[in-house]
């Protein structure tokens, strides 16, 4: 008799971080990811700090063939208190329909990690961290080597230049990136949008638009180039 997978939802930017995290709960066999869970900027319609435009988004949840669930913040006075009344609510949903874990993409940073599994356990639901403690210069290295392709679509400019945001993440970037830049951007350094890899059915057709600045930051506007490709032009997803 076959064990029942357990459901889980997977938290969702749509960046290097979150795809590796998808590829590794599938490979692992042991969950069904029930949705990619995701904070959208209400004003703006982008995904909260990556700058993505939303209508990417939904194109790489059904490249993926995961459901997409968008929860809107106010973009204006959304306070820690508010984010976490939003998040409660959704959680107790997600519990009510039978999910009981949360997976995350976070590699090293133990206070996050921390605060989220305090506030999953107050709805009494816990949390998987498949990239937890991995080394990011192997694991962006296996990114790229299992064929992973992605731009950088937002990068802190007191880390990197102007010319990092719209960078493929590639062997390139990787020798560029500066010393004391994390190889994948776990203090912040990068935030970036995957467009294909072995967990897509089909490339999200983008391109780079404009760069532009925001405080100190760069965002690269990621522009949809296409119509996505048919699900019958589709190729099997792996691993």
């Amino acid at each position: 008799m076959t064990e029942e997978r357990g459901k889980v939802v997977l938290s969702w930017s749509g960046g290097k971080d979150s795809a590796m995290a998808l590829y590794e709960l599938r490979r692992a066999g042991q969950f069904e990811v029930a949705a990619l869970l995701t904070t959208v900027a209400e004003t703006y319609e982008r995904v909260s700090h990556h700058g993505v435009r939303v209508e990417l988004l939904e194109q790489q949840a059904v490249a993926v063939g995961v459901s997409l669930h968008k929860i809107y913040l106010p973009h204006e006075r959304c306070t820690n208190e508010i984010y976490e009344a939003i998040m409660t609510r959704a959680m107790l949903e997600y519990r009510e329909a039978g999910v009981r874990q949360v997976a995350f993409g976070d590699i090293f940073l133990a206070d996050l990690r921390a605060y989220r599994e305090r506030n999953l356990a107050t709805v009494g639901l816990t949390s998987v961290f498949p990239l937890w403690h991995r080394d990011t210069s192997e694991l962006i290295q296996t990114f790229v080597g299992l064929g992973f392709r992605a731009y950088l679509a937002c990068v802190d400019g007191s880390k990197l230049t102007e010319e990092f945001a719209g960078r493929p993440i590639d062997g390139d970037l990787i020798r560029d990136l500066p010393q004391g830049v994390d190889p994948c951007g776990e203090n912040g350094e990068f935030h970036s949008f995957v467009y294909d890899g072995p967990i897509f059915r089909w490339p999200v057709p983008v391109r780079v638009g404009e760069v532009v600045q925001r405080d100190t930051r760069y965002f690269a506007d990621l522009l949809p180039e296409a119509e996505p490709q048919s699900q019958a032009q589709s190729r099997p997803i792996g691993p």
